[in-house]
């Protein structure tokens, strides 16, 4: 093929109207200020039409025969992310080449039969053209297809000649947005395991796991369902992942379930229409309606009236609601978040929640760790709260945190934050003592009835479980030696 052919201006005659607009807007896409990630893709599938080709790549080539995907996309405009999925053998040989290449049937030319990739694939028309940067090629833009189309013509060659010429002129603004597409990954991983989220404390293997969760799913659209025990912040944790999602700019809307009149959180819910009820003055949008675009959070899930979760159901599969009183059916865009303290498994089985909305609630679950298995996280959460309280730094001794450190936590860090603004309201200075500490009794989970052995071991194996497995930690608070600890596992077979 002459490659001299994009160089005469002769050759634009034979681009039809679909191929210049095509250039057009390609043109400006290149050259506009506003780079997005997805604008390669785009590009690629402005080709796919204008080529009447079912997939197109735009790959870099890297030296010594690596050859690594910038963007391809398929003809149902999908990301194809393994550059295997391409024949190799095709894209080396534009490369060894340094032309371009159009080929009818692959299956009936020796040359590129023979490639393994264009069997597997069934490939059997294949157009191509090598991209230059200062007279070295930087890679390759592929279109294929799987049918012997007599639509891959010499003017369809000229198009995607014209186009790598448009993005050999752009590749300082391609090369920038591959890098920052990477660094982004790169620090996206990076955070989710180091880095603090917004508004919660804590650096114990418990909240680094949980962060690395919420980091995750946050970058999606996906329903999550919040587990926990009461007072481990359940709330916190999903306005976290608001915070930290693209929803972020748009509305964060919290509803409590329990606890409230069937007809009222309804009405709440989904709103109502004028007349509906005694009282429905007026129009009135629900929740659900208002967060549109935004982040829904529905806490106490459990407690929601068996007859109000149909409609909650049809909005979670639908995003449509009816507002009580109407006909008409009303489109939402939210992200919906729920949470709940009760085992909604066993709700299922006793009849009183839904089992097709628990499995829609049920995408991603997320369980929060009770704050006696956060070991280390006490001191951190301590210090914090008691410097809100006091509105400076305080000192805490060591029998006031090894009092708080030994204590169970039944209402978690709810329970926790009353416990230290009762200290701090009791001490008269900036020093908080063993005596400031009021905890109330907890019941022990020991087994009176049985043997000392029995009381030795259940007890061991509830402080190695508070102390993450570590064995000073827990001797410590036993008031034993680390041997003793040792032997005791030993005798009992505790892993």
């Amino acid at each position: 093929m002459n490659e001299n052919l994009v160089n005469d201006i002769s050759s634009i005659k034979k681009l039809n109207k679909v191929q210049f607009d095509a250039l057009l807007e390609i043109s400006r896409a290149l050259n506009s200020e506003n780079y997005k990630q997805s604008l390669i893709e785009n590009i690629l599938d402005i080709i796919i039409d204008a080529v009447k080709a079912e997939r197109s790549l735009f790959a870099r080539f890297e030296g010594e025969e690596k050859i690594t995907i910038i963007a391809a996309r398929s003809g149902n405009k999908q990301n194809i992310k393994d550059i295997k999925e391409f024949s190799a053998g095709v894209i080396q040989k534009v490369i060894e080449n340094r032309q371009s290449i159009l080929y009818h049937d692959v299956q009936g030319d020796p040359q590129l039969s023979q490639f393994q990739s264009v069997q597997l694939k069934k490939i059997k028309s294949v157009i191509g053209v090598p991209v230059f940067r200062d007279e070295d090629i930087w890679g390759v833009i592929l279109a294929d297809t799987q049918l012997n189309r007599k639509e891959f013509t010499e003017s369809n060659l000229i198009f995607l000649q014209f186009f790598a010429n448009l993005a050999s002129l752009a590749l300082d603004r391609i090369d920038s947005i591959e890098k920052l597409h990477d660094e982004n990954e790169r620090l996206i991983n990076r955070i989710s395991v180091v880095d603090k989220l917004p508004d919660i404390l804590g650096d114990s293997k418990p909240m680094q796991q949980l962060s690395s969760l919420i980091y995750k799913v946050a970058r999606t659209n996906a329903t999550v369902l919040i587990l926990g025990e009461s007072g481990t912040g359940k709330e916190l944790v999903a306005r976290a992942i608001h915070q930290l999602s693209e929803r972020r700019n748009k509305s964060y809307i919290a509803q409590f379930c329990g606890s409230i009149p069937e007809g009222l959180l309804e009405s709440e819910l989904f709103g109502y229409k004028k007349g509906a009820f005694t009282g429905a003055v007026n129009d009135k949008k629900g929740l659900l309606e208002v967060s549109d675009g935004g982040t829904f959070f529905l806490d106490e899930i459990g407690e929601i009236p068996f007859s109000v979760q149909a409609k909650l159901l049809r909005a979670i599969e639908n995003r449509e609601i009816i507002r009580v009183g109407d006909t008409s059916v009303r489109k939402i865009n939210i992200r919906l978040i729920a949470a709940t303290n009760s085992d909604l498994q066993k709700l299922v089985e006793g009849g009183s929640f839904r089992e097709d909305l628990f499995y829609r609630l049920n995408v991603f679950p997320i369980a929060l760790p009770p704050l006696r298995e956060r070991y280390g996280d006490i001191p951190i959460l301590t210090k914090h709260f008691l410097k809100q309280f006091k509105n400076e730094d305080v000192i805490i001794d060591s029998e006031a945190l090894k009092k708080l450190e030994d204590y169970n936590w039944p209402g978690n860090v709810r329970q926790l934050i009353n416990v230290l603004q009762r200290a701090a309201i009791i001490s008269e200075s900036n020093k908080i003592g063993s005596e400031h500490i009021l905890l109330p009794e907890t019941k022990n989970n020991v087994d009176y009835n049985g043997t000392l052995q029995d009381i030795e071991r259940t007890l061991l194996e509830q402080r190695l479980n508070k102390y993450n497995g570590n064995r000073t930690h827990a001797a410590r608070s036993l008031g034993v030696s680390v041997r003793w600890v040792q032997l005791k596992i030993k005798e009992f077979n505790l892993s």
